[in-house]
């Protein structure tokens, strides 16, 4: 006959080892767990990973706020496989999401570096004390380095700025910038953040300039850009006459690839419910 003791410390092994054969079984029939909000559970195996287009870059205004799938996101930008892929409106959790997306759901290995300018609560979550960081991000497949984050020293109505990293595209190293300038009506404040921008990216004999320029192209404040690369669109030009192709819900081109010490050998637009600015991409040869 068993004491007391003996048979609690039995049947509390007992509970233990069904326990574990539950979670077991549970594991078995789930399978393994996926970020919040993907739209499969299911990961890819190890050894699904993709290659991304080496010479394709990308820039997309993600819109914020929109309450939209980060998956559905990650979706749209790996139809392309760009090798790099500039994000505007863009929160650090959210560009974290659709990092892990494009990892798990589609076998596309990103690094990622932030040029954020707002710390901003009520659009990108956190906690009053520790809000979630809003503005530009790159994505890279190959490794990025001396990253800067600029702050425009007026943004107009809301803070704007540029960030820039050097990373590999076509096999080469490249200067790559990303921005989002002043909001429409603000012509003259998107002139001196164009000759902010511009001076810098006149350094360099090889760079993408990608980015939400909330300009159309024959605005007199985008001249110094036209001056120093030609956007990927070929039909666009910075005259009335340019058919330039809409990058908006709204019908209006505001978004630009400019490659300088590049030639663009393809170019284009895909709309999409994820965001009121299209996905706008390129393919980039030797100049």
């Amino acid at each position: 006959m068993w004491t007391r003791t003996e048979e609690a410390l039995v049947f509390g092994r007992g509970m233990r080892l069904l326990a574990g054969a539950m979670t077991v079984a549970c594991m078995v029939l789930v399978g393994p767990s996926a970020p919040s909000g993907a739209l499969s559970g299911r990961s890819l195996p190890v050894t699904a990973v993709r290659e991304a287009v080496p010479n394709r870059v990308m820039t997309w205004n993600i819109c914020n706020p929109c309450n939209v799938s980060n998956a559905g996101r990650a979706a749209e930008i790996a139809t392309y496989a760009p090798q790099v892929i500039g994000l505007q409106e863009a929160c650090v959790r959210d560009v974290e999401r659709i990092r892990e997306y494009l990892e798990s759901l589609h076998g596309l290995v990103y690094h990622v570096e932030y040029g954020t300018v707002l710390q901003d609560w009520s659009r990108c979550g956190g906690v009053p004390w520790s809000p979630g960081a809003f503005g530009q991000a790159v994505l890279s497949a190959a490794p990025m380095t001396d990253r800067v984050s600029v702050e425009y020293p007026d943004g107009g109505s809301e803070d704007r700025g540029y960030m820039a990293v050097t990373t590999t595209v076509d096999g080469q190293r490249v200067r790559v910038f990303n921005t989002h300038l002043a909001q429409r009506r603000q012509e003259e404040v998107r002139a001196d953040q164009v000759g902010v921008l511009a001076a810098e990216v006149a350094r360099y004999d090889r760079a993408v300039v990608l980015g939400d320029f909330n300009a159309v192209p024959d605005a007199p404040e985008l001249a110094p850009m036209w001056e120093l690369a030609a956007d990927t669109d070929p039909g666009c030009r910075p005259s009335p006459a340019g058919t330039c192709e809409p990058t908006t819900d709204w019908q209006s081109k505001f978004d630009y690839v400019f490659p300088r010490g590049m030639a663009p050998l393809e170019h284009g637009v895909r709309p999409t419910s994820y965001s009121d600015h299209h996905l706008v991409h390129a393919d980039l040869g030797p100049a």
